[in-house]
């Protein structure tokens, strides 16, 4: 007996798809059938995911995006419901990080980050939501059977962690965000949750795990290991999934027990 997760049917879109988290976030759903737009600034390795993805059988699509540009979020999510088709789900995924004290942060170093993890995964969830919000009342043609949003946070929101306050900020901020779009958009169908990675390991920050620093990290982890993209796979799948109705709200941490 099993019980698969069929995404079939659906049609994602994940920002900050072009390497990283986001890259496998679109694998996945692409393996579990749903169409992915792929979102994102550097349009050629979007171009290459989109290869890979349709070379093992899936349906992907490129749609430029900066997360700092209101215009430029509509235009993507114009161009993904007109390419693909309607939006069932959201992976709000763009982000930047920055090592810093907080006596050294800089306006511009502190503009950019809450910019992009913050003001930028509000606008693009809102213009989704206004979609979805629009169809599940019948004022926007296309079937609407609950749009799901996956907003993607941190450890970092969860518990302090030096040279890395503001980043933790702007993704403390996403929690709350998450929690405020799931009680009002919670009764137009749609589903808002977030997940909050631990240290995982991606092509940003490989290097960091093999120096004298990243090594006394890893020995200070629980389990003494980072975790890789695909560790996060389940739950994704699980709040993507049609199923997943009654999860709300939730905020899913996925860090080997780090914020315990």
């Amino acid at each position: 007996m099993s019980y698969p997760i069929d995404l079939s049917g659906r049609v994602a879109l994940v920002t900050g798809a072009s390497s990283g988290l986001g890259a496998q976030f679109a694998r996945t759903l692409a393996k579990a059938g749903a169409a992915v737009a792929l979102a994102g600034r550097r349009t050629e390795r979007l171009k290459r995911l989109r290869a890979e993805i349709e070379g093992a059988g899936g349906d992907a699509h490129v749609v430029a995006l900066d997360v700092t540009d209101v215009d430029s979020i509509k235009a993507a999510v114009a161009h993904a419901e007109t390419e693909v088709g309607t939006l069932d789900i959201l992976v709000n995924n763009a982000g930047v990080s920055q090592m810093s004290s907080l006596l050294e942060v800089q306006p511009a170093d502190y503009d950019q980050l809450m910019q992009t993890n913050l003001r930028g995964a509000f606008f693009m969830a809102q213009e989704v939501a206004k979609r979805m919000v629009a169809r599940a009342h019948g004022a926007a043609p296309g079937t609407f059977i609950g749009g799901r949003i996956v907003n993607i946070a941190s450890v970092a929101a969860q518990r302090a962690t030096r040279n890395l306050g503001v980043y933790a900020m702007s993704k403390a901020g996403v929690v709350q965000m998450t929690r405020a779009m799931a009680l009002e958009w919670g009764r137009d169908g749609i589903n808002v949750n977030a997940i909050c990675p631990g240290y995982i390991d991606t092509e940003m920050n490989h290097a960091v795990w093999s120096t004298e620093q990243g090594r006394k990290l890893v020995a200070a982890l629980p389990r003494q290991r980072v975790g890789k993209p695909q560790d996060l796979d389940t739950a994704l799948l699980m709040l993507c999934a049609t199923e997943s109705h009654f999860i709300n709200g939730t905020v899913l941490s996925v860090d080997d027990g780090l914020s315990l």
